[in-house]
């Protein structure tokens, strides 16, 4: 299977009748940032856990830097579970340099590590605060540190934005960034496909256990084509009024006035061939804009609207925030 830090071959996972992950094979190559996609409940978590050896694939086999899931290999993983967790009674500066020794470095390089992530995140202040008397934010800011203490060849991130402000989110962003211009691999399961639009080199989507999309940002934006974006007042029904005049919509999710749709364009027409025609269809017409690609549309194309509706479901991190 080579030497890429991930390659998931035909990888099946059931909990009874349940098929949680069904015959997964893709590829994490060396130096990339991955996006791993769907809503919850999608099978990622899963998927996860089988690529760090914490559960076996009942078909199909997984490889971690050319190898099944071992010790020496994982001492080469950062991993950060969506499941969140920390010792309250440790100081966030003990903490990270647990997690630190735990992976390998001396004493003395791990506490040091730990003193400059801190300070780098604005935490430098609180490294002698036990992580019972830190913000909910910042004790999870203490835990992703704790994942790339030891400066990882591959990072997995398990929905990493959940639970966090847009400030914090902002600042896991910058971290991944500059991780990955260290040199370090990562791949990342999210939900919140605006993520992965800034982040990630190459994404895989999943749906019900099942890969829907695996490829380049570019790659996925073209099984779109091209479109554009009509508001019109709510209630009105874009897609039967443009039926007629060869166009096909569904509804997006803009937020602003009245329904947002995304209106496909077929080929040799262009965005204003789009808007004369919703004009002669009599549509109340809010906003015009040619259009963006987004990675929820291409999601919406690829599974339908009901599925997509699952990607707006909080996590359960997300819940308790």
């Amino acid at each position: 299977m080579g030497d890429a830090p991930l390659v998931m071959s035909g990888a099946t996972k059931r909990f009874g009748a349940f098929t949680a992950v069904n015959s997964l094979s893709f590829t994490v190559p060396a130096g990339q940032i991955v996006g791993f996609l769907g809503p919850n409940g999608a099978g990622k978590s899963t998927s996860l856990r089988m690529a760090l050896g914490v559960m076996e694939p009942d078909e199909g086999e997984v490889a971690l830097f050319g190898v099944k899931p071992e010790i020496r290999a994982l001492k080469r993983v950062g991993f950060l579970p969506e499941e969140r967790g920390l010792y309250k009674k440790m100081t966030a500066r003990d903490t990270i340099t647990y997690f630190a020794r735990l992976k390998g470095m001396s004493a003395n390089d791990a506490k040091a590590r730990a003193d400059e992530l801190l300070e780098s995140t604005g935490l430098g202040k609180f490294r002698l605060s036990r992580i019972s008397k830190l913000s909910k934010g910042m004790a999870q800011k203490v835990q992703i540190l704790s994942t790339l203490a030891h400066r990882p060849d591959f990072l997995i991130l398990d929905e990493p934005f959940s639970g966090l402000d847009p400030m914090n989110q902002q600042t896991l962003e910058n971290l991944i960034r500059a991780e990955h211009e260290r040199g370090a691999t990562i791949l990342f399961s999210t939900h919140v496909m605006e993520h992965a639009e800034r982040l990630c080199d190459r994404i895989v989507m999943l749906a019900r256990g099942r890969k829907v999309l695996d490829g380049t940002l570019e790659e996925a934006y073209a099984t779109l084509g091209q479109g554009a974006r009509v508001s019109v007042s709510a209630g009105f029904d874009l897609a039967a009024a443009l039926a007629s005049k060869g166009f096909s919509a569904h509804r997006a999710a803009d937020k602003g006035p009245g329904e947002a749709w995304r209106v496909e364009l077929p080929k040799g027409l262009g965005a204003q061939d789009a808007l004369r025609a919703a004009l002669e269809a009599g549509a109340p017409i809010l906003g015009f804009q040619p259009e963006e690609a987004r990675l929820r549309d291409v999601f919406v194309n690829l599974v339908g609207e009901a599925e997509a509706a699952a990607l707006d479901v909080p996590t359960p991190a997300e819940e308790a925030a």
